[in-house]
């Protein structure tokens, strides 16, 4: 058992969000109970997964994607109003890390996917250096698709592949989520092949064009790693209870 307050200032100590501009308020979002002992986190405070650490009994639900973005209408209704609702009716606690989980050195979404798929960082790249450039322990891949092989089996999911050189794989950029807007500065850095959730239409003529091919392979499951990863090692660290919980999302 700790006090919430603690328990915000061990996960704000390790992520340090006053260092990134982001389109979300990072740390405690929604207040719930003052002491905690049971920690639920999981990628996106969608109503299931709330429901979900109401049953398992929580006191603190620990996400990536929270409930407030900046553009967002502020009018409590619908399924704001059912989110919100639980919560405070349950007196749960919510936290939310957005680009501070995405950018930890070890924690955080881009460094748990990098360990997941054997990859060693070297680099980073692109706005708040977010992105990360690296290569296969093994040595070089084959192909893209031989690349995507290896993702969508550790992933269990398809990838969405554009191979735009069919040449082997030394080079490696990624970044979790919807980063699609990185491949411009992932092709700079001289990755030969860009990793992520997401694909845009653009992207498909950049790489064909630049000749860095383009794996999208699922904005919730390149993001599942980090805000385990990190809830764990606080839980550990403070002789809490900790349950992830994935919620299946095919986006």
């Amino acid at each position: 058992m700790m006090e919430r307050a603690q328990l915000v200032s061990a996960f704000d100590n390790l992520l340090q969000p006053e260092r990134f501009k982001d389109y979300c308020p990072n740390g405690l979002q929604v207040e719930g109970r003052p002491q905690v002992q049971r920690l639920v986190s999981g990628v996106t405070a969608s109503l299931a997964l709330i429901e979900a650490a109401v049953a398992a009994q929580a006191d603190t639900l620990v996400v990536h994607h929270g409930l407030f973005w900046r553009g967002n209408d502020g009018r409590v209704t619908g399924w704001m109003r059912q989110r919100l609702g639980l919560l405070l009716q349950h007196n749960i606690n919510l936290l939310a890390y957005h680009l501070p989980l995405d950018a930890h050195e070890s924690l955080g979404n881009n460094a748990q996917l990098g360990a997941l798929l054997g990859w060693l960082p070297t680099a980073r790249f692109g706005e708040q250096q977010l992105g990360w450039l690296g290569e296969p322990v093994g040595g070089p891949l084959a192909s893209a698709h031989a690349l995507a092989d290896q993702i969508a089996g550790k992933l269990g999911r398809a990838v969405t592949v554009v191979d735009a050189n069919r040449a082997p794989v030394r080079r490696i950029a990624w970044c979790t989520g919807g980063a699609q807007g990185y491949f411009e500065a992932a092709i700079a850095a001289g990755a030969d092949v860009f990793v992520t959730g997401e694909i845009s239409e653009p992207q498909a003529h950049y790489a064909r064009e630049c000749g860095v091919s383009y794996l999208a392979c699922g904005h919730h499951a390149t993001e599942r790693y980090g805000v385990s990863a990190l809830a764990s090692h606080v839980a550990a660290q403070h002789g809490l209870e900790h349950l992830f919980i994935d919620i299946d999302n095919p986006a």
